[in-house]
């Protein structure tokens, strides 16, 4: 079965239309720019990465909790983040073409020329001079809006946490090194948003701060680089189009001592998936400065006492789930006709098997339903009696379904069922009685992609 790797952002954004993974937000209105609804196997799927970033961090760890903090926080965060003060791009608008860009993006944008309405004449673009643009979304609490504190949605997940680092010293009595990890929509104005999923205003972020004493840093730093990776290498994604690329000096945030982003291979080419960093003690001493309140840990036996310094992996939900789409999209040939298929993990995959009755009668579709619900109780699961077998194949291969179980004429003679495998196509006679725990069994089976 030959494969091959054509996926293209048209590819994934007709497949996330066709099949209800992603829509246009506000479409009957004409969408808005940048702005996605994910429908029902989207939100499976993204629930399912979110799922699997908890477990590495929580289950699978002894040294992480867990937080879920306020979008909208006291004004006085994003002063001591820096945020208000430098969080900002270089806008410029053309007065050509009427189109605004970054500044520092020119090279890389559709400004520069365009055709004159005179043969012969090119029309030049006209920039204006550069302006900050704050990427922060400002509104108001109150009743009356001119009345009202200013305040702005978040534009990071991470301050909520470390807000939080003094209530988890205190009531948690944990000692460092720990991390404090969230899941959370952040919200940033961006100038030039675009590529689908891949950059959005509103978008979901995997964020998580480890605390560590000071002369910990690097090892710690280093530590996470390779848990991260590590990460998205066992759920599928192949080792070719995953890279680690420390930034230079002058990419350094201003806080940062070391980042470095997990870059994947997408269809528009290499590009952030996530980034490690090392922030020092900067967040928690400026929180300190700007609060009044003491952020450190003391230890009352030895009188130990340091600002941590912390280790940030930020991951975004959204980035990560088109990566896995990416990855997982392949095209291949049965019997003469092009098949398109999700070679999801199962883990992540929306729909873990599909009931399948050959034929609407003879009992088969009250057989397929039994089984649907003793199934559903364990794992997603579809029920689908719609068209010929051949289509309803394609659909849950469509869907990145790993398993297809039908119900045939044999299955209610000897309470037989056949489960198809999605990647390598082989058919397998399994006892009723026996299918949840086989099924389960090769969801928790090691597995890697067919793709080349």
């Amino acid at each position: 079965m030959a494969t091959t790797d054509l996926v293209t952002m048209d590819k994934i954004v007709s497949l996330c239309k066709r099949r209800g993974f992603v829509f246009q937000s506000s479409e009957i209105y004409g969408g808005i720019g940048s702005s996605y609804d994910y429908g029902h196997y989207g939100v499976l799927l993204k629930n399912n990465v979110k799922a699997q970033w908890w477990k590495a961090m929580l289950q699978e760890r002894d040294d992480i909790v867990a937080l879920d903090s306020a979008i909208i926080q006291h004004p006085r965060t994003w002063e001591a983040s820096g945020h208000l003060a430098g969080f900002t791009d270089p806008l410029v608008d053309c007065r050509t073409c009427k189109l605004r860009f970054r500044e520092d993006h020119l090279a890389d944008s559709a400004c520069g020329r365009r055709p004159s309405k005179h043969p012969g004449d090119d029309e030049q673009c006209d920039l204006t001079a550069a302006r900050d643009f704050n990427l922060m979304f400002e509104t108001t609490v109150g009743p009356v809006k001119e009345e009202g504190a200013t305040v702005y949605l978040r534009p990071e997940t991470a301050q909520g946490i470390f807000l939080n680092f003094k209530n988890y010293l205190q009531f948690s009595r944990r000692k460092p090194p720990f991390g404090i990890a969230q899941i959370g929509k952040s919200f940033r104005n961006e100038i030039t948003p675009g590529n689908f999923i891949f950059r959005t205003r509103e978008f979901e972020q995997m964020e998580m701060e480890f605390f560590v004493p000071p002369v910990e840093a690097t090892q710690w730093y280093e530590h996470w680089l390779a848990e991260r990776l590590d990460w998205y290498r066992k759920l599928g994604i192949r080792a070719d189009h995953l890279k680690l690329r420390a930034h230079d000096a002058d990419e350094l945030s201003h806080y940062s001592s070391a980042t470095s982003d997990v870059e994947y291979l997408y269809p528009i080419g290499w590009s952030e998936l996530e980034g490690i960093a090392n922030r020092g003690d900067f967040d928690l001493s400026r929180h300190a400065e700007y609060s009044g309140q003491k952020l450190e840990y003391h230890d009352g036996n030895t009188g130990e006492r340091y600002v941590p310094h912390v280790i940030e992996p930020a991951a975004g939900v959204d980035r990560a789930m088109l990566a896995f789409l990416c990855d997982a999209y392949d095209e291949d040939e049965i019997e003469g006709e092009t098949r398109t298929v999700l070679r999801l993990h199962p883990q992540l995959a929306p729909v873990k098997a599909a009931v399948l009755p050959l034929v609407r009668k003879d009992g088969q579709p009250e057989l397929a339903l039994e089984i649907q619900r003793a199934l559903r109780e364990r794992m997603q699961v579809e029920y689908d009696a719609g068209g010929a077998i051949g289509r309803r194949y394609r659909r849950q291969d469509e869907i990145g379904t790993p398993w297809a179980i039908t119900v045939d004429h044999q299955s209610l003679q000897d309470r037989t069922v056949t489960v198809r495998d999605r990647d390598s196509l082989a058919q397998d006679r399994v006892a009723i009685d026996d299918l949840a725990d086989e099924l389960e069994r090769r969801l928790r089976a090691p597995w890697t992609t067919p793709k080349a």
